[in-house]
């Protein structure tokens, strides 16, 4: 399958928050994304930066069946049909956007609840980069560190770092396009471009920030807090 050209029509813009995962590694004891951070349970802070971008036409959070702990969130779209997998949870999530009157050429802005530093700048950096795009894309930080494959604890080979990108969200294609991938690429898929890759296509990757990191393991929780604070001094 090669790059379809761009769509002329104006197309909306969604956000999905997969908002469904047990956080395990994180150590806490429920989900990571209900933790608190700088006050706040962490996806609290990843859902103001979305609120604060105004041509998103609506922001739906996909959550676990029964988890009604946002049903109060203003100017949330709380949608319970997350699954096992994030790729379930997300393929969920376009099934609902689609059943609330959204389009197959909207854009979707797939973002992990966990990246709780994200900014309305970074989000609007990547609709600009991508709304008129092909394929769409992500944002991304090239690799600055040397990167070691062990895959038993032992250094095997060291891999060139150059080209090499660390991908982040949020992750932005159509919603048609994006269903169709995930229905291909099936549930062991850790991101959407991954799936939109296997189609043979090729997302764009825009720049994104350091700070924009997945809180996972414990000691994310502080460099997290330490971050929001500063951002609410300056």
């Amino acid at each position: 399958m090669s790059d379809t050209p761009s769509r002329s029509r104006a197309a909306a813009l969604h956000a999905l928050i997969p908002c469904a995962g047990s956080g395990s590694r994180a150590g806490g004891a429920g989900p990571k994304q209900y933790e608190p951070v700088a006050g706040r349970p962490m996806v609290q802070h990843t859902l103001a930066a979305f609120a604060a971008v105004p041509r998103l036409a609506s922001v739906l959070v996909a959550v676990a069946p029964g988890d009604r702990t946002l049903a109060d969130q203003p100017g949330v779209v709380l949608a319970e049909c997350g699954g096992s997998t994030r790729a379930a949870t997300v393929r969920g999530g376009l099934v609902e956007l689609l059943r609330r009157g959204a389009s197959g050429d909207d854009w979707v802005l797939v973002h992990d609840a966990a990246r709780c530093l994200v900014t309305p700048e970074l989000i609007d950096h990547l609709i600009d980069a991508c709304q008129d795009d092909a394929v769409g894309g992500l944002l991304a930080q090239p690799l600055a560190d040397t990167l070691k494959h062990a895959p038993e604890g032992r250094v095997l080979a060291t891999v060139p770092r150059e080209g090499h990108w660390l991908a982040q969200t949020p992750q932005m294609f159509r919603i048609g396009l994006l269903a169709q991938a995930l229905d291909a690429a099936g549930e062991g898929v850790t991101d959407e471009a991954s799936a939109v890759e296997q189609l043979g296509l090729h997302p764009r990757l825009v720049p994104g920030s350091a700070r924009n990191f997945k809180v996972t393991w414990p000691d994310d929780f502080a460099m997290a807090a330490a971050l929001l604070r500063k951002d609410v001094r300056s």
